[in-house]
């Protein structure tokens, strides 16, 4: 009854309130996808406002069948129950007519000022017919629960053998847990539910609130209430964010952070032939754990090989520390600032612009060895990315080997499969999401001619930064994936074409690191400082860039290296284009939540921002002890990196909520 209830909801506002088959247009296989899994959302919460029932029904003695008192309190539990739903749906409808967008828990802010938001739905809405319906559909339900009731607990009770109870238990048992679970769980070692990103797999706003149940959306935003940015702030370090980032035409009231960049003079592209673009992502990889980086136990000759061989970026960080800030950073261009669990999760800052898009001519994938919801990634790849292949569990021919899905070797497979069949006047950009660098660190059984090395000592291991041969062995499996991964793509023949980009999404643990300078684990930047390589032997002549590079800069710089103009929201910069503030300078942070860490970092220099307390301290990243406060040696470059520290973080957390065509069409 409860999930009938929602459904009927569910089509009350596909026909009364969605733009759907009014102004926005959708095709009938995405919306019976959508459809379907909104009805699947309306059975989870159905389930979960059952289950008091279903506990009341299984207890031994004290239960519905037996006890009238009991039958009166899950009366009065469901009138609750229902009231609160119908009158929970209206609200939702209301919202969605006033601003085109399904209740969140930023419509809290009504509350502020009550009189005013009680008097405009007075004027604005028929109130007293809307109170009518609500009663009659609260009585309705009612009616038919006591009905139900009357046919079923008050008859006499079947004669039931106890296998037969114990098997209907079983039944229920897992019936309940795959209606709550949303899906069957194609992997039993990383089963992931139903979550509310699956919705946004249109790139259409409207289409993807036809998925949502906006009860759950509501509790699941409600995680995000806190106040997302400081205005006043914001405006107060524009100039010096602004000049950071070259806006043409400054304007700290609109806060514009627009740039147009035309084809740059750096474009590879030969006679209009666009250059491929492969972007991997090494999982857990952190700068200690390459030879490049003079690791003692050399357990990357591939990776060291493509260092030596093309664009090497030995001072490159990401934001903050974790795959999923990595993932949402590298694509949006924003470090992930968020406080309360990461970006990708926030329901509020799904829709963003990314610099992706600007390659129009390019066919767009994504590759990953287990399920793209995780972290609610798929709402941020396929909500903002329309026009992107998707390859994750369940769609590859290789069998699964872990929780994360199949192997990286296996992964690499795939992708060149894919690759391959591509069309030669057809260029692609393609990102590769690795795993297997992580716990439980599998070697598979197919593994090509890989050969475990457990020849060091845990003495030997230690000093090298590792914690196990496990974790020794897992860097030389990724290292020798990449080869292999290199060697396929010449035999399919796209390599010498192709511009192959690397990079860590930050470090596993590590143990010790003398062959790093002191400042890698002084200043807790062993999480931040991964390795970063661009590489093209038929495009692009070795070159090492010592400035500061951030994560935010890959997608920026690429859209320079095959020469197409682009408009550019975020904060990431072309590495070609000449730094307005002289030496590179990125941003960095080691903490999160709520007590972040925030950081500037130049080649040399680091300051460090407690941001909660306001306590600043520069570090000279070349001395023996990297852990002192020099700002009295440096004033000026202490308040310049000050500056620019307080307005990276403050500017982020702006643009995480005004990085779409709504707020620049404002």
């Amino acid at each position: 009854m409860f999930w009938l209830l929602m459904a009927t909801l569910r089509v009350t506002f596909l026909l009364g309130f969605s733009e759907v088959g009014d102004t926005v247009q959708a095709s009938i296989a995405d919306l019976a996808k959508v459809l379907y899994i909104g009805f699947k959302f309306d059975l989870r919460l159905a389930l979960i406002l059952t289950l008091p029932l279903i506990l009341l029904a299984y207890l031994p003695w004290v239960n519905l069948a037996r006890l009238s008192l009991v039958r009166k309190l899950a009366f009065g539990y469901l009138l609750l129950a229902v009231s609160g739903l119908v009158v929970f749906y209206v609200f939702d409808f209301g919202h969605y007519a006033y601003l085109g967008v399904r209740i969140n828990s930023t419509a809290l802010r009504f509350l502020e000022d009550f009189a005013i938001s009680r008097d405009m739905v007075w004027e604005s809405y028929p109130v007293v017919w809307i109170t009518v319906a609500v009663l009659a559909t609260i009585a309705a339900f009612m009616y038919g629960y006591s009905r139900l009731v009357h046919s079923t607990l008050l008859q006499d009770p079947p004669s039931i053998r106890i296998p037969a109870r114990i098997g209907g238990g079983v039944v229920i048992f897992f019936a309940v847990l795959l209606g709550l679970l949303g899906r069957w769980p194609g992997n039993i070692e990383n089963p992931v539910p139903l979550r509310w990103s699956d919705a946004f797999f249109s790139g259409s706003t409207p289409i993807s609130s036809l998925g949502l149940n906006p009860v759950l959306y509501f509790f699941v935003s409600s995680e995000y209430s806190e106040s997302p940015y400081e205005l006043e702030e914001v405006k107060r370090y524009y100039p010096a964010i602004s000049q950071y980032l070259g806006v043409e035409q400054p304007d700290s009231e609109r806060l514009n952070y627009v740039r147009q960049f035309p084809a740059s003079e750096h474009s590879v592209s030969d006679k209009g032939r666009k250059p491929n673009v492969v972007l991997i992502m090494l999982e857990s990889l952190g700068a200690s754990r390459l030879g490049v980086y003079n690791n003692p136990l050399t357990p990357s000759p591939n990776l060291d090989h493509i260092a030596r061989n093309g664009w090497f970026m030995p001072n490159f960080y990401v934001p903050v520390s974790g795959t999923a800030r990595t993932v949402f950073a590298s694509l949006t261009g924003l470090p992930d600032v968020t406080r309360v669990n990461t970006a990708s999760r926030n329901t509020l800052i799904t829709e963003q612009l990314m610099i992706i898009n600007e390659f129009k001519d390019y066919q767009k994938h994504y590759l990953i060895g287990g399920s793209l919801g995780w972290a609610n990634m798929s709402a941020v790849i396929n909500h903002n990315i329309p026009d992107i292949h998707i390859s994750e569990e369940g769609s590859f021919s290789s069998p699964n080997v872990d929780v994360w899905g199949i192997s990286d070797l296996d992964l690499f497979k795939e992708s060149d499969k894919v690759f391959r069949q591509l069309p030669d006047e057809q260029p692609f950009l393609a990102i590769i999401q690795t795993a297997g660098n992580h716990r439980p660190f599998t070697i598979p059984d197919n593994n090509d001619d890989f050969v475990v090395d457990n020849s060091h000592s845990d003495e030997a291991l230690s000093k090298a930064g590792f914690r196990s041969a496990a974790q020794y062995n897992a860097v030389r499996l990724l290292d020798y994936n990449i080869g292999r991964f290199m060697e396929m793509a010449k035999e399919s023949g796209y390599f010498d074409n192709t511009i192959f980009v690397f990079y860590g999404d930050h470090n596993n643990r590590i143990t010790e690191t003398p062959h790093m300078k002191p400042f890698y684990e002084a200043l807790d930047l062993d999480g931040l400082h991964v390795p970063h390589m661009i590489y093209a032997p038929k495009l692009l002549q070795p070159r090492v860039i010592e400035g500061a590079v951030s994560l935010v800069d890959v997608f920026p710089t690429l859209a320079g290296l095959v020469g197409i103009p682009y408009r550019n929201t975020t904060l990431g910069r072309d590495i070609n284009r000449p730094a307005p503030e002289g030496e590179r300078v990125v941003y960095t942070q080691t903490s999160h939540k709520t007590t972040p860490v925030i950081g500037a970092i130049t080649k040399d220099y680091m300051l460090r921002i407690d941001y909660n307390n306001d306590v600043i301290k520069l570090h000279d990243l070349n001395s023996d002890t990297p852990a002192e406060d020099v700002s009295g040696q440096h004033p000026e470059k202490a308040e310049k990196l000050t500056q620019l520290a307080k307005g990276f973080y403050e500017t982020t957390r702006y643009l995480l909520h005004h990085n779409n065509e709504r707020s620049l069409a404002q």
